[in-house]
């Protein structure tokens, strides 16, 4: 059976961990109640004897005697329906002296279930909030679509006001018919209606009160804007253009009228709706849980003092619990009927169970054939690397004449591979780490728990992956020494690039398409930088292609042995030299370094958070390093070599500094663990500790990648090898870096109670600042 603190540290939320019963405190309270209890062997301490004494007391007390009593007191009436906060305080029998354990466990006691009366109430009141807020949005939403609706159809006036229409009340927790008779309706034009349908929700008009006598002037101007954020390049784009034309003519308000109803505002506005709908109803999912578990963690224990105290002190305690808000309160209840009743009818199409799949996503099961073509593929890949290394020894390939023509043209497309499969492998370690340590990565870059990929998936893909790579290898090699030509021969490495750019489009439903669909946005998002809004999944992956240079040199040279044929004829300097190989050179360097400059800069354009353009700086001094580099490798000069070790050292010492104090939130000096931050999940302080000296070791090798001292005293085929290896210990960095950027990230979402997104709402008032 498993104990209740193990039961009770796997279903917390971890976001609201500190909002939660302390309840492995109150254990070791519990516990030195028991140890006060127990006498000291002989000859026995004046402490013991009177602790000894005391305890004898306690058995002797009558059964129906009951340590504590709960008072109530009331702080505020901020709770509907009459239901007060309640505040308890335990006043503990006379037998007892102020030192007496049982007070200090019953003192705190009182002291947590406040603290959890407190959070409750204050996360009530903001889903409450949340929902009134709601409710007037879908009410406004309803109008607009009803009009559109109306002006589609070209209905007359009088129809249009026959039909009833659904409308929300921000006041009320449920939809109210609009039963207008005709003869009222009549009176009245299709503008009058649509004003005051409106203004039931809160929504007033600038000069609905005067009316010209023109039609165009009789049109009032709505003081409500329909509010879509800038996410997309031609809404970014629209959006800047406005902003400067307001600048241009100086005009400091908008004309709202403009933004008044469209369908396609209206679609977004439906979209980011039903979005908020389902944050507030997983939000209160989490509320329903946290007040499961604490009144659970009350339960066991008082359970816990009764059988260590010998009495029944926890009867009475526990009915003072019961009348507390967590416990007593049912608005919580109510509102999630509501929102499945709201999201049924105008979400689902009264379709309850699809309306459930968004609302109550099914998590996937882990499945054991995953693990088991793990395994398969693993052995696999061993085997099969086993049986290519002896192969290539056999045939030479590394050696004589043969070196150069197959490390400068077969290689590098495998090493692409090998690269990307040791990142993905890195990331299923990452993801595997972030589950054991309860850090929500779900929730953080905000996937889909339904089809988010798990650690399994991860492996599954990178041994499978490796897999086909090594086999490709294996048949290349036999082929080649069966005396087939070369130009056949070579056309593997391009069937395995091709497959892979298949598979990695395939729009049927299989080998994890919503996952690859994913990285395309994602990629795209940030190929398009900085015309996308950043999130943080955007970021993270542009991180990741600052430690794949490599991977996109080896690609450039894939692509341009297969676009120049020099495949067939094995010539390798023909994508070794000329202008157009330099500006490719240099265009790969700088790309990934560039996404992630202009990813900081639109951020600092949405926040107006000078970080960014401190993180801006980072990434550039890292492109001067590139390329500087790139320049040393052309121009092997003193000057030169000078300005590529003064480059990379700023780069470097930009690097670390971003690494440690702002990415993974340490070198705190005023810590109480030094150097490090006041909060951390794992338990240990050496790991930090080494973390921090493993992540300079691998800067610096990266810093040794820049100044390719290795390349002078060393053969083609080690350099390439070399290269090989400081590219790969670049992602092994990448990877060791991303479990402390996520720790980070979690821990500031717990620092701020943040279990749910905040969605932003389309429809907004024309005068706040939105």
């Amino acid at each position: 059976m498993v104990k209740f603190s193990k039961e009770l540290e796997a279903q917390l939320i971890p976001e609201w961990k500190d909002a939660f019963v302390d309840y492995w405190q109150l254990k070791k309270l519990v516990k030195r109640i028991k140890l006060s209890q127990t006498p000291n062997p002989p000859p026995p301490s004046v402490a013991a004897a009177f602790i000894s004494s005391l305890a004898g007391k306690f058995r002797s007390l009558p059964s129906d005697h009951q340590l504590s009593q709960v008072k109530k007191k009331k702080k505020n009436d901020s709770f509907e329906d009459g239901d007060p906060n309640e505040h308890h305080e335990t006043e503990l029998s006379q037998f007892f002296s102020e030192e007496d354990e049982v007070k200090i466990f019953f003192e705190t006691l009182d002291e947590e279930l406040e603290k959890v009366n407190e959070f409750y109430g204050s996360r009530e009141s903001e889903f409450m909030e949340r929902g009134d807020s709601l409710r007037e949005q879908l009410g406004i939403l309803l109008e607009f679509k009803r009009i559109l609706e109306d002006r589609r159809r070209k209905i007359s006036p009088s129809a249009s006001f026959s039909r009833s229409s659904s409308t929300f009340s921000p006041r009320h927790s449920s939809f109210s018919e609009n039963t207008e008779s005709n003869e009222t309706s009549a009176e009245v034009s299709e503008t009058d209606e649509a004003i005051a349908a409106l203004e039931k929700h809160g929504v007033t008009f600038i000069n609905a009160a005067v009316r010209g006598k023109t039609k165009k002037e009789n049109k009032p101007m709505m003081a409500l804007r329909v509010d879509i954020p800038a996410t997309t390049p031609s809404r970014t784009i629209s959006a800047v253009m406005g902003m400067l034309w307001e600048d241009l003519i100086n005009n400091p308000k908008k004309d709202v009228s403009g933004d008044s109803i469209s369908r396609k505002k209206i679609q977004w506005a439906e979209k980011m709706i039903r979005g908020a709908f389902v944050e507030l109803y997983k939000g209160l999912g989490l509320l329903k849980t946290f007040s499961w578990l604490n009144m659970k963690a009350f339960v066991k224990i008082l359970k816990k003092f009764d059988k260590v105290a010998n009495q029944k002190a926890s009867a009475s305690y526990l009915q003072g619990v019961k009348k507390s808000a967590f416990i007593s309160s049912d608005k919580v209840v109510r509102l999630m009927d509501e929102v499945e009743s709201i999201f049924t009818k105008h979400f689902a199409n009264d379709d309850r169970k699809k309306a459930m799949k968004y609302l109550r996503p099914q998590q996937p099961k882990d499945s054991h054939m995953t693990t088991f073509f793990v395994g398969l593929f693993t052995g696999c890949f061993m085997s099969l690397f086993i049986v290519y290394a002896s192969l290539a020894h056999l045939s030479g390939v590394f050696s004589g004449p043969n070196e150069v023509s197959y490390m400068d043209v077969v290689y590098p497309v495998f090493s692409m591979f090998a690269l990307l499969s040791l990142h993905m492998f890195m990331y299923g370690c990452n993801l595997f780490t972030w589950k054991q340590a309860r850090i929500n990565y779900n929730f953080i870059f905000e996937f889909q728990s339904s089809t988010a990929l798990k650690y399994r998936d991860a492996f599954l893909i990178c041994t499978t992956t490796m897999t086909a790579v090594v086999g490709a290898l294996v048949i290349h090699l036999i082929l080649g020494l069966s005396g087939f030509s070369p130009v056949q021969v070579d056309y593997i490495p391009g069937l395995l690039l091709l497959i892979f750019v298949v598979l990695l489009i395939c729009p049927f439903d299989v080998f994890y398409r919503p996952t690859r669909y994913y990285f395309l946005r994602v990629f795209r998002n940030t190929v398009f930088s900085p015309f996308y809004k950043v999130l943080l999944v955007d970021s993270f992956l542009a991180d990741q292609l600052t430690s794949q240079i490599t991977l996109l040199r080896l690609m450039e040279s894939a692509i341009c042995y297969f676009t120049a044929g020099s495949f067939g004829m094995r010539r390798g300097e023909v994508c070794k030299s000329g202008t157009l190989y330099w500006e490719l050179a240099y265009l790969s360097s700088f790309l990934p370094y560039y996404w992630r400059a202009m990813q900081c800069a639109r951020r600092w354009f949405d926040d107006n958070d000078l970080d960014h353009l401190a993180n801006l700086g980072k990434y550039a001094s890292a492109m001067v390093a590139a390329g500087a580099r790139l320049t040393y490798s052309r121009q092997d000069t003193h000057f030169w070599f000078i300005i590529v070790l003064v480059t990379s050292f700023v780069a470097t010492i930009y690097q670390l500094y971003w690494d440690f104090a702002k990415d993974w939130g340490i070198l705190n000096p005023k810590s109480r663990n030094p150097w490090l931050r006041d909060e951390l999940i794992l338990k240990s302080k050496g790991i930090y500790y080494l973390s921090i000296v493993l992540n300079v070791i691998l800067r610096v090798a990266w810093v040794e990648t820049v100044l390719q001292l290795h390349k002078l005293h060393i053969r083609n085929i080690e350099s390439k090898m070399l290269d090989f290896l400081l590219a790969s210990l670049e992602v092994i960095r990448r990877g060791h870096w991303n479990f402390y950027r996520l720790e980070n990230e979690q821990l500031n979402n717990v620092g701020k109670y943040r279990a749910v997104k905040t969605v932003p709402l389309p429809f907004l008032d024309a005068d706040s600042d939105g």
